[in-house]
């Protein structure tokens, strides 16, 4: 598409959101805007469905509720845009640049943002379900309520993210650095948390039921009425952990490092246990 035909497409949408007459709801959809320069543009309810923006510059646009079910924003620059109830289904931003953009309520089922910049990205209330988040960039970013169920977390850095209330069932979160991190509440049901970094995290309250946590570290992590029923602590390191009140129940614990944890009120029946170690 030339400039001036999309020019023309954008100054008559500009009109509709004006309710204007003479205004006509952008349809641009299966274009080819491949490194186009929609820089601040308003694109808001656009339809960009299976739409090629790759390498596009779309910094600081205006794009709530525009649909990009399966458009390809490869590389391309989302830095502080709006996408706020976006419909992003299935689209394609591996290399994008989405840092400080708002995602609020934003559907990104099934998308692919692998080693995606996300950081301090607002993805509130978002839809994540089976996103492909390999080694994105979520440092800072907030997943109050977010949705990332089955979500694929290797190697994503969740340094500071603002995970309270999110919905992690079945979510690959293998190896993932997350010291510290604030997990109260989050719904990590089937989750896969081999060899992850958990040291010192807030688990308080946190459904670990089932997953899959062999040889992750959870030294000095707070787990206090935290549901760990079926899960597979196989050469886990819970030094110093606070496991109050926590729901332990069929879990076989033998091998594991419980020196100095804490396990008052637990619920461990049935359980293969060494307290030697543990702090009772």
């Amino acid at each position: 598409m030339n400039q001036e035909k999309l020019n023309e497409i954008l100054r008559l949408h500009e009109l509709w959101l004006a309710d204007s007459p003479e205004g006509i709801c952008a349809d641009l959809y299966g274009a080819n805007l491949y490194g186009v320069n929609l820089y601040g543009v308003n694109l808001r309810e656009v339809d960009l469905s299976v739409t090629n923006l790759k390498r596009a510059n779309l910094k600081g646009a205006d794009l709530e509720g525009a649909n990009l079910y399966g458009a390809n924003l490869q590389g391309a620059n989302l830095e502080g845009a709006n996408l706020q109830g976006a419909n992003l289904e299935g689209a394609y931003l591996c290399g994008a640049d989405l840092c400080g953009a708002d995602l609020c309520k934003a559907d990104l089922c099934g998308a692919t943002l692998r080693d995606v910049d996300l950081s301090v990205t607002n993805l509130e209330r978002a839809i994540l379900k089976r996103a492909n988040l390999k080694g994105a960039n979520l440092r800072g970013a907030n997943l109050h309520i977010a949705n990332l169920q089955g979500a694929n977390l290797q190697r994503a850095n969740l340094q500071v993210a603002y995970l309270c209330g999110a919905d992690l069932r079945g979510a690959d979160l293998c190896g993932v650095n997350l010291p510290e991190v604030d997990l109260c509440g989050v719904n990590l049901q089937e989750a896969d948390l081999r060899i992850t970094n958990l040291k010192g995290a807030n688990l308080h309250k946190a459904n670990l039921r089932k997953a899959n946590l062999y040889r992750a570290n959870l030294c000095k992590a707070n787990l206090y009425g935290a549901n760990l029923q079926g899960a597979n602590l196989e050469g886990a390191d819970l030094d110093g952990a606070y496991l109050y009140e926590a729901n332990l129940r069929g879990i076989n614990l033998r091998g594991v490092d419980l020196h100095e944890a804490y396990f008052e009120k637990t619920n461990n029946k049935n359980n293969n246990m060494n307290r030697n170690n543990a702090n009772t």
